[in-house]
């Protein structure tokens, strides 16, 4: 097989990709490991940055988002037994977040590639990038039974922090910085309807709490556990009590239980690595960057990749020119660095710390009071947390 980009990887970035080159009328062919009903089924994020969404509008994959998408308008903070709201277009000049699941754009994308894309072949299994350094990069796979070769102008590494991609990176080139969080989350999906209009992050001396949903039927909660905890030490009954007791407040406010349909502990971690790029092959996100949840910046982080990369595509094939795509790692990493600091903030300020003191948690409060009471702070908290603009 040829083609001008071999896309490795069918989740959000991958497919996104995919998306915006065919419509700049360059050919691609996606290659995804998992089957079509495990690829749309991976529960991920749900918070989508404005720039997510005008990006899912420009490739044509909105409608369904426009639709049943919930427009969000400002976070709760919660501490102390107090509630403070940010009003983020107060804040920002009229930005906004969306609640929309990666599951669902993932569905989308995939039934736009189907009806009318490039090639997706799903249970294709990556296995090496070979030659990235020559002009004829080569992506070697199993798909269907057999070993198959996809000849390539350029390779994008969209298969996430364990995928190939990153291994055709010479341990001569670049470096990895990582950060490993002494804590994990606690994830549930309960069927009831949410207790709040907007999310809900709860610092509290017993841990972090937050409060989410994914449709006005459904609720997504989480609550920070120590590392390595298992979901069996978290029967329903004991998880509706945590999070009550994380989310009270001096007020007239009460969380609604329900049957919980889905349960998963996550890890937290910070890693990025540089550069994006080695010769013609280039990475784009989770396989070049991770960042805790706390700030909802992983997903809208490999959407920006994948914007600044389709733009450098789109100017090669028009233009004859490489500009954007020389510079595209150092672009990335620049938001990518804003990002991560801003997740490792967020994370530190709401979560209690296992090696903490009184004077940690002091400074907690001290951070969270100074957001709520200062202006200038809490447009800073708003203009990171509804997304940073592109890099030109």
């Amino acid at each position: 097989m040829r083609t001008t980009v071999g896309i490795i990887g069918g989740g959000p970035a991958g497919l996104l990709l995919a998306r915006l080159l065919h419509r700049a009328g360059i050919d691609c062919v996606v290659l995804e490991s998992r089957t079509r009903a495990h690829a749309e089924g991976r529960q991920r994020a749900g918070m989508l940055e404005q720039g997510t969404v005008d990006a899912l509008r420009a490739a044509g994959a909105a409608d369904r988002l426009d639709v049943e998408g919930l427009v969000h308008h400002g976070i709760e903070l919660r501490f102390d037994g107090e509630r403070h709201r940010l009003d983020f277009p107060a804040l920002t000049g009229g930005r906004t977040v969306t609640i929309y699941a990666q599951t669902e754009i993932v569905k989308d994308l995939i039934a736009l590639q189907l009806a009318d894309g490039p090639p997706l072949l799903f249970e294709a299994q990556a296995l090496a990038v070979e030659h990235p350094e020559s002009g004829a990069p080569v992506v070697r796979f199993r798909h269907e039974g057999r070993e198959r070769t996809l000849h390539c102008a350029w390779v994008a590494g969209c298969d996430g922090s364990h995928g190939v991609a990153q291994n055709a990176f010479p341990a001569t080139v670049g470096r990895t910085y990582a950060h490993d969080y002494p804590y994990s989350w606690l994830g549930v999906t309960a069927e009831v309807p949410p207790s709040c209009d907007e999310l809900i992050y709860a610092r509290h001396a017993r841990g972090f709490a937050l409060h989410s949903m994914r449709s006005p039927q459904v609720s997504r909660l989480y609550l920070q556990v120590p590392r390595g905890a298992s979901v069996r030490d978290w029967p329903d009954e004991r998880i509706w009590d945590e999070l009550a007791a994380r989310f009270a407040v001096d007020a007239d406010w009460t969380l609604r239980p329900g049957p919980i349909t889905a349960r998963s502990v996550t890890d937290m971690r910070s890693l990025v690595r540089e550069p994006m790029r080695h010769g013609r092959l280039v990475l784009a996100g989770d396989a070049a960057h991770i960042v805790p949840p706390t700030g909802a910046k992983g997903l809208n982080l490999a959407v920006s990749d994948v914007r600044l990369l389709a733009r450098a595509f789109t100017e090669l094939h028009d233009q004859g020119s490489t500009r954007l795509l020389d510079g595209y790692s150092d672009l990335c990493l620049r938001r990518v660095w804003q990002a991560t600091r801003f997740s490792y903030d967020m994370t530190r300020m709401l979560h209690a710390q296992p090696d903490g003191d009184a004077f940690d948690h002091r400074m907690q409060l001290a951070r969270l009071r100074r957001i709520t009471a200062s202006r200038h702070a809490a447009a800073e908290l708003a203009a990171n947390y509804t997304g940073l603009p592109l890099s030109p």
